[in-house]
C-alpha cells in the first residue's frame, strides 16, 4: 500500500497498538488523537486488571490473545515486564462446569495452546490460597498471565514516534468531514486532520465517533464490579506485582489477580449495569476517570461471599476500594472490526478488551497493508450486522445478553433469547402451527425441527442414533427422523435464512463478476455455476451461487452481510454495474429428497431428461399462479429443488407445495436437518469448515478454479501459494465405534501428536457411522491412517475416508 495519511482516535491500548504494526509495516504518516491525557487516556485501558486468559472456544479470539501475549513480551524491559507470564487456572465447583473444563482443554489442543486438567489437590499446589474442599478441579493453562498496557504503550508510543508519527492529547474529536461517501478529515478542538483513512479505536465512545461519520458502531458500554483487598498475611513477602496465577471460578462469575500484597477480585455476578454515552463524563470532570462509575457495595455482597469460600485467607482481610469499571459489549460477544461498507476510509476497532488488543492492532495493519489479514476476522466485521440489528432495541438488550451470559457453559445450539422475531419468513404462521423449535440465523426465525413430526420418531427408531449427555442439548430425535424421512421421502425446507440474495446487473456486471469470481462466469442464461471469491491473499473470502437470469443480470447467493458488503466495496464508484440486495423480498424454498421429481412435475412442462430440464439449471416459471425461479440440481447427495418468490407469495408457494407433495409423504423439516444431509454426503460449508485463510487447493475446491483466466483477485498469491503446497487438508473421517458423534473443535491426534481439529461433524445414516470433516497437516493425510479425537478428555477412534469432501451445495 502507499503512503495515506491515517488518523487514528483513541489513544488507549487499541489504537497504539494499531499505530505501532503500521508503523512496522512501513506507513509514516500516522497521526492518534486523544480526547484525554497521553497516556492513562481514562478509557477502559486505564482501569484494566489486565488478566489475560488467552483460551476460548473461538479460534480468531484465541489466536488474537496468543499474539497480544507474544507483543507484550517482546515489549518488556528489565525491572518493566508488560506482561507477567503466571499462568492461570479455571476453577470447577460442579461436575458440569468440570466436563466443560475437558472440553476446553481440547480446544487449547486444537488452537495450539497448552492446557491441562488438574485435580482439587494440584489446583491448590498451583496456589496455596485456593481451598481445595469446595472445588472439583480446574483447568491450568502456563502460558496465561497478566498484562500492563501502559507500559507496553509506552513503548509502542515511542518506536511509533521514532518513525514520524504524532500523538495529540487533549484533542477532542469534533466531526468527521466526508466527500461522496470518502473520509476526507476529521475535525478537533486543536484543528483539522486531513486524513485518507481514519481508525475508530476510541472505546466505549466509539458510537459517538460513528454517529459523526453516520456509521452505526453496535456496542453497549457495562458497568463492571473490580475490588482491591487490603493486605493477605500470606502474601507478605512478595515483592513481585503478580507471582501467583490468575483465578477464574466461573461457576460463581468471579475472577481473582495477585497485586503485590493483595488480591484484585472482579465480578460477572451482579445485575446488568449499562451505561448511556450522556452519562460519561469528560476527563477532568470527575474524581475518577471517565471510565470509573462508583462502586455499588450491594452488588457486590454475594460475589464476597463466594470469594469467602474459594479464598479462606479473605476472611482475615477486607475490601480497600471497589470500582464500577465501564467496558463494551457487542451483540453476539465479538469484536467490531473492518473497513465501513458505508463510509470508504472510516475503519473500526471497537469493543476489544486488552486480552486481545495488540492481536487486534497487528490483525488490523495487515488488513489496511495488505488488503486482508492473515487471520480470517469475518465473525469479527463490523459490516456483518444487518439494518436490523444496526437499531439500538436490538443490539442493546442482546449486548447485555451477553454480559448476562459471558461465564455461562455455552453450548453451540444455544438460542439467543432477547431481541427475537426480527425477521420473519412468510412460512413463520405455518411453521408456529407445526410446532417449529425456533434458532436465529442472520436475525431470521430459523426452524430447527418440528414437533408435528414426532410420529416419525416410532417410524426410523431402529435407525435413529439417540444421542446423550452434551449431544443432546438442544437436540431431539425429530431432527433424525426428518434426515431419514428426507432421504427416503421428500423434505420441505425454508432456506430464506442460509444465504444474502444479490442481483448484479448493468453494462460491465459480467467483466466485474469475472474479477470477483475464480472460474468462468460466462455461461448461458438459465444456467447455474458454482465458483469462489478470493481476497487478496488468496483465501476463499467466500463460495457463491451464481445464475444468469439474463445477458447483463445475474442473481447471486452468498453466505451473508459480510460477503455481501464485500462485493459491495470491489466495486468502483464510476462503474456502471448495480448491486441490489434482494434477501428482505425474496424467500427460498427447498424441496429435496428422492421424490422432488414427482412432486415438482405437476408444475414443470418440460421433462427430466437431457433434452429437457437437467441437473444445473434455472428457469422462471408460475406454480399455479406463484410466480418463481426454479433452480434444478444436486442438494446434499440427492436431486431437489429451490425456489424463491416474493415475500406476498411465499405463503401460497409453502401451502401448494405441501398439497402437490402430500401423496408423496413430503414434509416440512428443520435446518438441522438439513445440516446433517450435508454432512453426510460430503458437502463441505463455506464458513464452517472453510474459511479466508485457506485457499482452494488446501479443501478441495480447485475444481472452481479457472487459472485461464486473465485475471481475478487473489489469482498471483493463489499461484504462489499453490506452489508452496497446502499448510492443513480438509480431509473426512469416520469414527470407528458407530454410537459416538462429536460436536465440532474438538482436536485431532496421529502417534499422540496434535494434528488438526475437527470443523463439522454429524452421522451419515448410508455409513452407520459418525462422519466428521477435519483441517489436518498434509502428512498425516493418507488414506486408512487411524487418527483419534479427543471428546471431553477421551479419545476415540477414527479413520480417513477415501473419497474427499466434495461441495454440492
Amino acid at each position: 500500500m502507499k503512503q495515506k495519511k491515517i488518523v487514528i482516535i483513541g489513544a488507549g491500548i487499541v489504537g497504539c497498538s494499531t499505530a505501532y504494526y503500521l508503523s512496522k509495516m512501513g506507513q509514516q504518516n500516522i497521526t492518534v488523537i486523544e480526547q484525554g491525557p497521553l497516556f492513562e487516556t481514562g478509557g477502559s485501558t486505564s482501569h484494566a486488571p489486565g488478566l489475560v486468559f488467552q483460551l476460548s472456544f473461538s479460534k480468531v479470539l484465541t489466536t488474537l490473545a496468543s499474539q497480544t501475549v507474544e507483543t507484550f513480551k517482546d515489549l518488556s524491559a528489565e525491572g518493566q515486564p508488560s506482561f507477567y507470564s503466571v499462568g492461570s487456572l479455571e476453577i470447577a465447583t460442579t461436575p458440569e462446569r468440570l466436563e466443560d473444563l475437558k472440553r476446553k482443554a481440547g480446544v487449547g489442543a486444537s488452537w495450539g495452546i497448552e492446557a491441562l486438567i488438574l485435580s482439587p489437590e494440584e489446583c491448590a499446589k498451583k496456589c496455596s490460597l485456593i481451598n481445595p474442599d469446595n472445588i472439583c478441579g480446574g483447568l491450568y493453562v502456563p502460558s496465561d498471565g497478566v498484562a500492563k498496557p501502559l507500559r507496553a504503550i509506552d513503548k509502542m508510543a515511542n518506536f511509533t514516534k521514532s518513525l514520524g508519527a504524532k500523538f495529540y492529547g487533549h484533542t477532542e474529536v469534533t466531526g468527521i468531514d466526508i466527500v461522496d461517501g470518502q473520509v476526507k478529515a476529521v475535525e478537533t478542538s486543536a484543528g483539522r486532520f486531513e486524513a485518507d483513512l481514519i481508525i475508530c479505536c476510541a472505546g466505549f465512545w466509539g458510537p459517538r465517533i460513528g454517529e459523526m461519520a453516520g456509521v452505526t458502531i453496535p456496542l453497549q458500554p457495562m458497568a463492571h464490579q473490580y475490588v482491591f483487598t487490603n493486605d493477605l498475611q500470606e502474601l507478605a513477602d512478595e515483592t513481585e506485582e503478580a507471582t501467583a496465577p490468575l483465578i477464574r471460578q466461573q461457576d460463581d462469575a468471579i475472577y481473582f489477580r495477585q497485586v503485590f500484597n493483595r488480591l484484585g477480585i472482579g465480578s460477572y455476578q451482579h445485575r446488568p449495569l449499562p451505561v448511556e454515552l450522556s452519562e460519561i463524563t469528560k476527563y477532568g470532570e470527575a474524581k475518577e476517570m471517565p471510565s470509573v462509575k462508583p462502586f455499588t457495595p450491594e452488588d457486590f455482597e454475594k460475589p464476597w461471599h463466594d470469594a469467602l469460600k474459594l479464598i479462606p485467607a479473605l476472611k482475615q482481610t477486607g475490601m480497600k476500594k471497589g470500582i464500577n469499571g465501564i467496558f463494551s459489549f457487542t451483540p453476539d460477544g465479538m469484536p467490531l472490526l473492518g473497513e465501513s461498507q458505508k463510509v470508504r476510509g472510516f475503519w473500526v476497532a471497537e469493543a476489544i478488551w486488552v486480552t486481545h488488543s495488540a492481536g487486534v492492532g497487528k490483525a488490523m495493519a495487515e488488513w489496511i497493508v495488505n488488503g486482508a489479514p492473515n487471520l480470517d476476522l469475518e465473525l469479527c466485521d463490523i459490516n456483518r450486522f444487518d439494518t436490523y440489528a444496526q437499531s439500538p432495541t436490538y443490539f442493546k438488550k442482546r449486548s447485555i445478553e451477553q454480559y448476562e451470559k459471558v461465564y455461562d457453559i455455552h453450548h453451540p445450539f444455544m438460542p439467543p433469547e432477547t431481541s427475537r422475531d426480527m425477521r420473519v419468513s412468510p412460512y413463520y404462521m405455518r411453521q408456529k402451527t407445526l410446532g417449529a423449535y425456533f434458532s436465529e440465523r442472520s436475525g431470521w426465525e430459523q426452524p430447527q425441527w418440528y414437533e408435528a413430526n414426532d410420529s416419525l420418531v416410532a417410524k426410523y427408531e431402529k435407525h435413529i442414533l439417540k444421542r446423550e449427555g452434551w449431544a443432546a442439548q438442544y437436540w431431539s430425535p425429530v431432527i433424525e427422523a426428518e434426515q431419514l424421512h428426507t432421504r427416503q421421502y421428500a423434505g420441505l425446507y425454508d432456506m430464506t435464512a442460509t444465504k444474502k440474495r444479490l442481483e448484479i446487473s448493468g453494462e460491465g456486471a459480467l467483466e466485474f463478476l469475472q474479477k470477483l469470481t475464480t472460474s468462468n462466469i460466462d455461461i448461458p442464461v438459465g444456467h447455474v455455476t458454482d465458483t469462489l471469491m478470493l481476497h487478496e491473499l488468496a483465501g476463499i473470502k467466500d463460495r457463491i451461487r451464481v445464475i444468469r437470469t439474463a445477458a447483463s443480470t445475474f442473481f447471486v447467493l452468498c453466505t451473508g452481510a459480510v460477503e455481501a458488503s464485500w462485493i459491495n466495496k470491489q466495486l468502483q464508484a464510476s462503474s456502471r454495474v448495480l448491486i441490489q440486495d434482494l434477501t428482505a423480498g425474496i424467500c427460498s424454498l427447498g424441496v429435496i429428497g428422492s421424490k422432488t421429481k414427482e412432486i415438482m412435475q405437476p408444475f414443470v412442462s418440460e421433462s427430466f431428461t437431457s433434452e429437457g430440464w437437467v441437473l444445473g439449471k434455472a428457469k422462471e416459471l408460475f406454480i399455479e399462479n406463484v410466480p418463481v425461479l426454479a433452480v434444478y440440481d444436486s442438494y446434499f447427495g440427492t436431486e431437489g429443488w429451490e425456489l424463491f418468490t416474493t415475500f406476498d407469495q411465499g405463503l401460497l408457494l409453502w401451502d401448494l407445495l405441501i398439497e402437490a407433495g402430500r401423496p408423496h409423504q413430503l414434509i416440512a423439516a428443520g435446518d438441522r436437518a438439513l445440516e446433517n444431509l450435508r454432512i453426510e454426503s460430503l458437502s463441505s460449508r463455506s464458513g464452517k469448515d472453510f474459511w479466508s485463510e485457506h485457499d482452494p487447493y488446501e479443501v478441495g475446491l480447485y475444481h472452481m478454479v479457472d487459472l485461464n483466466k486473465p485475471a481475478f483477485i487473489g489469482k498471483d498469491t493463489l499461484l504462489v501459494r499453490k506452489a508452496k503446497g497446502p499448510k492443513l487438508l480438509l480431509t473426512t473421517l469416520v469414527l470407528d465405534d458407530p454410537s459416538m458423534v462429536v460436536m465440532g473443535y474438538e482436536p485431532v491426534f496421529h502417534t499422540g501428536k496434535t494434528v488438526g481439529f475437527v470443523t463439522s461433524a454429524g452421522y451419515a445414516y448410508s455409513l452407520g457411522k459418525g462422519v466428521v470433516y477435519a483441517l489436518l497437516l498434509p502428512e498425516v493425510v493418507k488414506e486408512g491412517n487411524v487418527l483419534s479425537i479427543e471428546y471431553f478428555g477421551q479419545r476415540h477412534r477414527a479413520k480417513i475416508l477415501a473419497q474427499s469432501v466434495v461441495v454440492s451445495q
